[in-house]
């Protein structure tokens, strides 16, 4: 969860442990465990997948812990292109490179007494994550283009949805790193393992989506509640949080009703009812599609072109992972950086045209991350 765009539901910036919404079991058990590791300084890893709210609990923890009142700097470790990575985390000297016409701390030093949160760890090359060993180890960086260490003092919570183990045995992870990472595991879990926590947590988001459009809170309909509750959330908490702001501004009223809901997800809970047919879906009705029209060799005219088709499966995707670029590459199966052509090329944005960097706005774990 690792830029200034991700939505804060504690302006002030506090995380406390009560932030963490839910009533599962799980839930119980990771505001207990945060409450216990807070006050030590041993690194944490924390897995899970996408949309979970990993940096949440990476919050929860710094802001529990005596460091509190020290910075917490996230670094999204996907988007840091690999020329770039030794320069962001570990600073540099003013005319270190081209363009270096200041120096800058970098991510470790400026975290100083505080927390650094290395989101998606995972996707480091093995020459970056030597880099990263031999600081942690060293607890020291070298600014580039510079020749003396300078001492750090910074606790290290890093994350991942990748099996790091099995990423070791692949041969495409350091052991080493590994076991300095992995000294606390957390484990989150995905919110069709966790239902109990969707009603809990559609309230907290209408309650925040509304307090930030300026308008007055809504509540779900017991129909609306039900297909929240069905539905499988292959986005997570961050997908939730995307179709309940979706849903706040399209609806009219104090009440969110089915209709306001997407129909693939207000079917969930209603099998018999699966999208079919050539229709088109309104909050209220359903329309019947005219015959296509053809063109002069007898194909449908208004056939989407391969262009077209791109574009919107890209922000299909963008849509399910709530703007988190760095994972919807990897569900498109496609590299990083291909895709923030593509989005540039599309000119694609999140709901709301915020701007997305690496990450869209994270959201809150047991309301996102």
């Amino acid at each position: 969860m690792a830029n200034n765009s991700k939505r804060r539901d504690y302006s002030q910036g506090e995380w406390p442990v009560k932030a963490i919404v839910g009533r599962s079991y799980w839930t119980r058990q990771i505001r207990e465990t945060i409450e216990r590791i807070a006050p030590h300084t041993s690194s944490v890893l924390i897995t899970g997948p996408s949309g979970t709210g990993k940096e949440l609990i990476a919050r929860s923890i710094h802001d529990q812990s005596p460091r509190a009142t020290g910075p917490f700097i996230p670094v999204d470790c996907a988007s840091v292109p690999g020329s770039l990575f030794a320069s962001q985390l570990f600073g540099h000297t003013k005319g270190a490179f081209t363009g270096a016409v200041g120096a800058s701390l970098g991510s470790f030093r400026a975290a100083s007494g505080g927390t650094i949160f290395l989101d998606e760890v995972g996707e480091l090359d093995l020459e970056l994550q030597a880099k990263l060993l031999r600081v942690i180890q060293q607890r020291q960086v070298v600014p580039v283009g510079g020749h003396d260490p300078e001492p750090i003092d910074v606790r290290i919570i890093a994350a991942t949805n990748r099996d790091l183990a099995a990423e070791v045995k692949a041969g495409r992870f350091r052991l080493d790193l590994f076991y300095r990472l992995d000294v606390i595991s957390i484990e989150t879990k995905a919110l069709q393992d966790r239902r109990e926590d969707i009603a809990p947590l559609a309230e907290f988001f209408i309650e925040q989506v509304s307090r930030e459009q300026g308008v007055p809170p809504k509540r779900l309909s017991p129909a609306a509640v039900r297909a929240i509750e069905s539905f499988d959330w292959p986005g997570n908490v961050r997908q939730l949080q995307n179709i309940l702001e979706r849903s706040i501004v399209l609806s009219e009223g104090e009440e969110i009703d089915a209709d306001f809901i997407p129909q693939e997800i207000a079917a969930a809970a209603q099998p018999d009812l699966q999208p079919t047919g050539d229709t088109i879906s309104t909050p209220n009705h359903q329309v019947n599609t005219p015959a296509a029209a053809t063109n002069a060799e007898g194909y449908p005219a208004d056939w989407q072109s391969l262009e077209d088709n791109e574009r919107l499966h890209l922000q299909r995707t963008l849509e399910l992972t709530g703007f988190n670029q760095s994972a919807a590459a990897r569900l498109l199966n496609i590299d990083y950086r291909l895709l923030l052509r593509r989005i540039k090329k599309y000119g694609l944005k999140p709901a709301g045209g915020a701007g997305g960097n690496g990450n869209r706005p994270r959201v809150a774990a047991a309301h996102g991350g």
